[in-house]
């Protein structure tokens, strides 16, 4: 990576799955990884993992439900390495697909869940944005990719999945409030639909592996600075709202 300082990527839920490749692959690019994750065994194990890769990583714990926790990191971070370049917002839960494909009516949805899956998927991460984003301001960069899902999609919303669904659509909202927020300031906040990848979540008849779902997240947590903003993307290609 040819930058005299080196790059810091932050991403969360990254023990395993697209979390765990994305490290990977931002790390095989130069940049230092914080990988975090909620239980720390998995998450100490991932990033062994990736330090016998010759990758330069290391954990730190953080539930972004945990606000307190989510200010603690940042301070942290702030102190050494001394910046965040890049936050990968990953982490996430679909407790709705739990019965696939008896997947949850909006109709009779436990309104908990529906709490449980917003708060993770979506307002924890905001609570995120909210302190890293002036940590970015402050160095003149930062590139934040987020997890979405074409379930969010207004375009060809369906039925099921509520909570899951509705945590998208505000994916894809943030995401362009944000990125109007930050113009001028070389901070670019896109989405990004993996697709069907073969994760926990998508299981194993999906039609990505890994190292393909978390293609499109690297691509857009290393863009140029004329890259975009407030877009909404899979295999590198913008998509429908």
């Amino acid at each position: 990576m040819k930058n005299e300082v080196q790059r810091v990527a932050l991403v969360t839920g990254s023990n395993r799955g697209l979390g765990l490749e994305t490290c990977r692959q931002l790390g095989r690019l130069g940049y230092k990884v914080i990988l975090t994750a909620r239980v720390e065994a998995a998450g100490e194990t991932a990033a062994a993992k990736l330090r016998e890769e010759s990758i330069d990583v290391q954990y730190r714990h953080l539930d972004v439900t945990d606000h307190d926790e989510i200010g603690g990191l940042v301070e942290s971070l702030r102190g050494a390495p001394g910046r965040i370049d890049v936050l990968v917002a990953n982490a996430g839960i679909f407790p709705e697909g739990t019965d696939y494909p008896d997947i949850t009516s909006a109709l009779d949805v436990d309104m908990e869940t529906v709490r449980q899956t917003l708060e993770t998927n979506t307002l924890g991460h905001m609570a995120l944005y909210q302190a890293v984003i002036p940590v970015m301001q402050a160095q003149g960069y930062g590139r934040i990719a987020i997890l979405s899902s074409t379930a969010g999609r207004l375009s060809d919303m369906g039925t099921g999945m509520p909570g899951y669904r509705m945590s998208h659509v505000a994916n894809n909202a943030l995401a362009r409030i944000f990125a109007a927020e930050t113009e001028g300031d070389n901070i670019k906040i896109n989405t990004v639909c993996p697709f069907w990848v073969k994760t926990r979540m998508g299981g194993p008849e999906a039609l990505l592996e890994v190292e393909e779902g978390a293609e499109t997240i690297t691509w857009l947590a290393t863009l140029p600075d004329n890259g975009p903003t407030g877009g909404f993307f899979r295999d590198k290609q913008q998509m429908e709202w």
